[in-house]
């Protein structure tokens, strides 16, 4: 098959996916099922009221011709701490990874090359087909993993306009470090808002001025040798690129804050010459390039350092830098 990216991301799927199912108590052998057509009750709980949860997470094709996948470990820890946090049936690290490999092995053919990758999207859902139950968890439930080729969320280079948000929150704060739709549509409404208003690509949540994350991404701020990013709390989701960005800018020498700050302190850090980036695994690293705050667009003054932090996480990820961390699993 060719090696295609279409040019929607996520939009073209490996035809077959590999589907756990949680029933009668215990988890299932893995079945293997096409992705272009699922089943599911009407009545499903995920459908009424919420219980689901999915993960992000890439593999790479290196020049010669090896597959890597991408810190899979930290991806299966977040799902079952997501799991657990919605009272679902937490999946089996051994068969969950075992099934990602599986995977992404049949799906070797349409893995693009450099600098595209195929990006994987495991998906965990309650399953038990009954509307009363609005206050109990699913007892059932199924974890199923589509495979899509991919480019880059945020195309490379293109401008990055932050409208800055003080008065919502991205989800209700108890929510935050878990990765659900329901933390996504509830941010819709401003995103939008942005775009149609501000001609923003993305918002930067910032309740009552703490500056926390985008939408869609995790936000640090670049201050000179100094990284500021807001700690780990449950008010945002707890990103492997994130963590993965932390650790190799720290021995790129800059100095890791992990602290609140405020938009104040934003606003006069970019005016004085400071960066920005937001990560995530679909979004990469992606320099800021200007923000909106109070109305007015305060232009980033460059992108250079926050371009040197990708290429360090890239050339990792497509095997042209060592791998010290030994964050890579070959399939």
């Amino acid at each position: 098959m060719a090696r295609e990216v279409p040019a929607v991301f996520g939009s073209v799927f490996h035809p077959e996916m590999p589907v756990l199912a949680f029933e009668n108590g215990a988890w299932q052998p893995t079945r293997w099922q096409s992705s272009s057509e699922f089943t599911l009750a009407p009545a499903a709980h995920s459908l009424h009221y919420g219980s689901e949860c999915f993960e992000g997470l890439k593999a790479f094709r290196h020049a010669d011709d090896s597959i890597h996948l991408f810190r899979p470990d930290m991806n299966i820890a977040r799902m079952q701490q997501s799991a657990r946090l919605l009272h679902l049936p937490a999946p089996e690290t051994e068969a969950f990874q075992a099934a990602l490999v599986e995977l992404v092995r049949r799906a070797s053919d349409i893995i693009p090359d450099a600098p595209a990758s195929l990006y994987l999207r495991p998906t965990l859902i309650g399953t038990d087909p009954v509307i009363g139950k609005a206050a109990t968890p699913s007892a059932n439930a199924l974890l199923y993993i589509l495979a899509s080729p991919v480019g880059d969320y945020f195309k490379v280079g293109s401008p990055m306009k932050l409208l800055v948000e003080t008065e919502h929150a991205r989800c209700a704060p108890h929510m935050g470090r878990i990765k659900c739709g329901g933390n996504y549509a509830s941010a819709l409404a401003w995103v939008l808002k942005a775009k149609e208003e501000h001609g923003a690509n993305q918002v930067l949540f910032c309740p009552n001025g703490d500056v926390q994350e985008t939408a869609a991404a995790n936000f640090a701020l670049i201050n000179g040798n100094e990284i500021i990013t807001k700690p780990l709390t449950s008010e945002f989701l707890h990103g492997v690129t994130r963590d993965s960005v932390l650790t190799i800018a720290k021995d790129m020498g800059y100095t890791i804050s992990e602290r609140n700050f405020t938009v104040a302190e934003l606003k006069a850090a970019v005016e004085q010459g400071a960066e920005a980036i937001l990560t995530g695994t679909a979004a990469v690293i992606s320099p800021v390039t200007s923000f909106v705050i109070d109305g007015k667009e305060i232009p980033v003054a460059s992108t250079e350092r926050g371009t040197a932090i990708r290429k360090a996480v890239t050339d990792i990820q497509f095997g042209l830098a060592e791998d010290k961390y030994d964050w890579l699993v070959r399939v």
